[in-house]
């Protein structure tokens, strides 16, 4: 009878203790809210030309990896944002709808350089995906929904608060509570 009573009342103080453990901080499926919508603002950025190469080709420049030129635009507007927690880390999956059937090789490019959120710690993509070079009718805004997805590890989601995903009309943002 003794065993059955202590082993209730440990029961009972576990199953008390998570009700305060759903909200906190602690809990990792709390770390970031829900996604909002909010309207894109488009900034002049410096006159690049990326026809130009950044930097001289040298004697050895043919040993160092190719970069893939990735040809993609935004999409037409970000829908949902979801993250999602995973062991060491977590699922980045948003869907986007856009102007025109027929998109493809759709991603979750990165704005910030190497996946380092900027100096009010937020972390930005862009939709982006390759039209097709033929006239493509308008479909069902059902055949125009793309899903895609970015895993991040918890070593580049220790610096980031905030999360925006951009399209061309709007962008997603999710944030840390």
């Amino acid at each position: 009878m003794r065993i059955l009573t202590t082993s209730m009342l440990v029961a009972t103080l576990t199953l008390s203790a998570c009700g305060a453990v759903r909200d906190s901080r602690i809990n990792p499926f709390n770390w970031f809210g829900n996604a909002r919508s909010e309207p894109i603002q488009r900034t002049v950025e410096k006159n690049d030309n990326p026809l130009i190469p950044e930097e001289r080709a040298g004697l050895f420049s043919s040993v160092r990896g190719e970069t893939e030129l990735y040809l993609g635009t935004p999409i037409d507007q970000v829908s949902a944002l979801v993250i999602e927690r995973v062991p060491g880390g977590a699922i980045l999956r948003a869907t986007g709808i856009a102007a025109i059937d027929g998109v493809y090789d759709v991603r979750l490019t990165p704005d910030n350089d190497d996946l380092e959120p900027d100096e009010n710690g937020v972390l930005t993509f862009r939709f982006e995906g390759i039209k097709p070079e033929a006239r493509v009718r308008r479909t069902s805004e059902r055949q125009r929904t793309y899903n895609v997805a970015a895993r991040l590890t918890d070593q580049e989601l220790s610096r980031v608060r905030t999360i925006r995903v951009e399209g061309e009309r709007n962008a997603q943002t999710i944030a840390r509570r």
